[in-house]
């Protein structure tokens, strides 16, 4: 009987010094230099530790850890109608981190779930409200604008949103034949008016042209001695003469003139 006593002492002993040592190294916690330990007293919020070493007591203190790196969560693609009524799937990516440990764990449940839902609701919500090209060409625009209304509401979380990029804007096949006929249509529309701005500019130096060339009587033929000379240097059966019109005019004028002179001197004799 004595040494089945002294047995059942020695195991209790052994149990309880176990125990001390497990509760003695329990208390020691370590965190990692981006990690934060939220502490609890008996269910009331104390204080923030970390990082490095400290002192948890087991049973009425309670420790959650909370991550202070920054996360990449991807949006999931997300049906959106635009303001001009076309359904395109819109997917993106978020940038976030935790700067209260204290918010993050009391105010809200599960940040990275609330802060992952938001993120959806926000990017239905505010490619909404914009037109299809708008959201085709402004995305930087329409990042910051995203990134503003996360960033305010999920203040409140300790949650800090560092950027926004839409990744992916997919349309359905007719939408994008469409884009690809207007697209041909505006560039047809700039080729017709680059090409009248041409024609404009080329009439205004034929005018101008003209008149250096009726301000000097010779100008003009210089003008077609040189029109003789390129038709000449070609190899062609047939040669066209041009006549300009101002020769034949001043040939008019001179002849009028001597007509005129003739009638006048038969007069006087």
């Amino acid at each position: 009987m004595k040494g089945l006593l002294i047995d059942t002492n020695l195991i209790a002993m052994v149990l309880m010094i176990a125990l001390f040592l497990w509760i003695v190294l329990s208390m020691f916690k370590v965190l990692r230099e981006y990690q934060r330990g939220v502490i609890f007293f008996l269910g009331r919020f104390e204080k923030v530790k970390g990082p490095g070493l400290i002192i948890v007591i087991p049973i009425i203190q309670q420790m959650v850890r909370v991550d202070l790196r920054t996360v990449v969560m991807d949006v999931p693609s997300q049906d959106v109608i635009s303001r001009d009524n076309v359904s395109v799937r819109v997917n993106a990516v978020i940038y976030f981190r935790v700067i209260d440990s204290q918010k993050a764990i009391i105010n809200v449940e599960d940040y990275l779930q609330a802060t992952s839902q938001l993120a959806q609701t926000t990017l239905r919500s505010v490619l909404g409200q914009h037109e299809l090209d708008e959201i085709l060409a402004n995305r930087e625009m329409l990042n910051a604008d995203i990134q503003g209304i996360l960033d305010a509401r999920t203040d409140g979380w300790g949650i800090k949103v560092s950027n926004v990029e839409i990744k992916h804007v997919d349309l359905n096949e007719n939408m994008v034949r469409a884009i690809a006929r207007q697209a041909e249509a505006e560039r047809s529309r700039r080729a017709k008016v680059i090409h009248a701005c041409g024609e404009k500019e080329a009439a205004n130096k034929l005018v101008e042209a003209a008149a250096e060339l009726a301000s000097e009587p010779n100008a003009i033929l210089l003008r077609y001695l040189q029109t003789l000379t390129e038709i000449a240097g070609e190899k062609t059966s047939t040669i066209l003469f041009p006549l300009p019109m101002e020769l034949l005019n001043s040939l008019m004028k001179q002849s009028t003139q001597a007509t005129t002179a003739h009638k006048t001197g038969d007069k006087d004799e």
